[in-house]
């Protein structure tokens, strides 16, 4: 049975999604505050972790650092702000999705699914290499002119994703159902938010990546 660990100082948000998480078959454990989250994770094996940002003693976004120096549990954020820096600063630490609440159980819980399968079926392995570029997938890590790059693990998604899919245009809805799983015209500026970070990252090679307008974008190999 998949265990996953619910993180809120809200006793009533941690109540429902226990429930669905029950329902949709997993051991569930809870957490009221960041600590108690690090401390459970780095002593429990946990198959996904849903956590809250703004919670005392530890929030959100410093618990998932201390998690993820010491495990690679796939995160979700739970969070009412919906500020870009947020969701930035937040999959630089290597979170896998955030939910903005008020949020529907039914849809977390899918995403819930989404990224334990993803974690349990990665890529097969392979090496992408252009123009300086190598993405080697069975290490997961990219090189750029023999230089380590270290992108989040989204980025590191969207990049391979576009590199096997050079010279075609790619929609936002392709992406978000090709790369996180989930067919949401809602999240398609999760799509612009991670786009910049990984533009932001490749520097000057980042041209490669061409936006088409009103439709999304595409890895230009010409």
């Amino acid at each position: 049975m998949k265990r996953i660990l619910i993180v809120d100082d809200e006793e009533g948000i941690r109540q429902v999604i226990r429930e669905y998480g029950r329902l949709n078959g997993y051991q569930v454990d809870e957490a009221s505050d960041g600590q108690q989250a690090a401390d459970k994770a780095l002593t429990i094996d946990y198959d996904c972790i849903i956590m809250d940002i703004m919670m005392p003693n530890l929030d959100g976004f410093s618990a998932c650092k201390k998690i993820k120096e010491h495990a690679d549990v796939p995160i979700i954020m739970l969070t009412a702000r919906q500020e870009e820096y947020d969701k930035l600063y937040g999959f630089e630490l290597g979170i896998d999705d955030y939910v903005v609440k008020p949020f529907s159980p039914k849809e977390l819980m899918a995403r819930v699914k989404v990224v334990i399968e993803r974690k349990r079926h990665p890529m097969a392995v392979s090496t992408l290499e252009y123009d300086g570029l190598v993405i080697n997938m069975s290490a997961h890590s990219v090189t750029l002119d023999g230089q380590m790059l270290h992108l989040a693990n989204k980025e590191y998604d969207l990049l391979a994703y576009m590199m096997q899919n050079a010279n075609l245009a790619l929609s936002r809805p392709t992406l978000l159902d090709k790369v996180w799983g989930m067919d949401s015209e809602a999240d398609e500026r999760v799509i612009d938010t991670h786009m910049k970070m990984l533009r932001r990252d490749l520097g000057d090679w980042g041209a490669h990546i061409v936006t088409i307008r009103g439709v999304g974008y595409k890895f230009d190999r010409q």
